[in-house]
């Protein structure tokens, strides 16, 4: 089964080969109806079945793809890109998230949910039974799973952007391109192995660090000088090679690295000043990796 991106803008450069396109022109209702409560807003957007805002490129939005592609949810959902009703800056995304940001889930019912930990939580308690649960089996594991998934959401996703947007300062972005390093130090003492985040059984935990590992095994080598992601980080090697195999996990790398394809074939980061940056031989953007 694939899922399905229901895009309006069909542009051929930027569909992932594995995901099927369907044209589909939304319907913007005006609607005076007063303002529901907090946790049900209503918006002029109506969702006829679950709906995912999202683009392949999206670490945060691959990590939601990858569940609903593991429990085999993909024909309960519409996935769609926020350009469909105008864009996340559009008043119609904003209704649905205040905070203009994917991804976004929004159910039949007008319940909107942002944050891909929410949405996360939501498919793992709602469809708990369907699939594989991707739920360790004891509380210490479970813990890890967490753990790690924190470490991603509270250490790592705020800076990841220095891989790929404009930094004037180029000693800010060599700053957080090292605390990226650090953090991957930390996951590797954090992980146990074996293969996955917490042994034999995959789970959220590694549903939360692949996508963002997409961007490490892509961007640094060819953009930042690294060798490898994984130099003396042995656990995290033997991880990617596990995750890698997945057949999720690598439906969900093919889709993020066509995206990544596309920014390349833009010189993206030439435009972002990452190449004029990194030839500044006097700070180390390898970080010993």
């Amino acid at each position: 089964m694939k899922a399905t991106f229901i895009d309006s803008t069909m542009h051929s450069c930027s569909r992932p080969a594995s995901i099927t396109m369907v044209t589909r022109r939304q319907t913007i209702v005006c609607s005076a109806t007063p303002a529901a409560a907090p946790t049900t807003p209503t918006s002029s957007y109506k969702a006829t079945k679950p709906t995912l805002f999202d683009v392949p490129v999206s670490n945060n939005g691959a990590r939601i793809r990858w569940i609903l592609y593991k429990k085999g949810l993909e024909q309960e959902f519409d996935i769609i890109p926020p350009a469909d009703i105008g864009g996340l800056k559009s008043e119609a995304f904003l209704q649905l998230n205040p905070q203009g940001k994917m991804p976004l889930l929004v159910l039949p019912d007008g319940l909107s949910l942002p944050e891909s930990q929410v949405i996360e939580s939501y498919l793992l308690d709602k469809y708990k039974g369907v699939g594989p649960d991707l739920l360790p089996q004891s509380p210490e594991l479970r813990a890890i799973a967490a753990l790690a998934a924190r470490i991603h959401d509270i250490y790592i996703a705020p800076i990841q952007g220095c891989m790929y947007k404009p930094y004037e300062d180029a000693a800010d972005r060599r700053k957080k391109i090292g605390e990226i390093s650090f953090q991957l130090d930390v996951l590797e003492k954090t992980v146990i192995g074996g293969p996955f985040v917490c042994g034999k059984e995959i789970s959220f935990g590694d549903g939360a660090l692949l996508p963002t590992f997409v961007f490490f095994t892509y961007i640094l080598p060819r953009h930042f000088g690294w060798n490898s992601v994984f130099t003396n980080r042995p656990k995290l090697a033997a991880w990617w090679d596990a995750v890698s195999a997945d057949p999720e996990g690598a439906r969900v790398i093919n889709e993020m690295i066509r995206g990544l394809e596309v920014w390349e074939s833009t010189d993206r980061w030439q435009k972002i000043g990452v190449a004029d940056q990194v030839a500044d031989k006097s700070l180390q953007w390898d970080c010993g990796c």
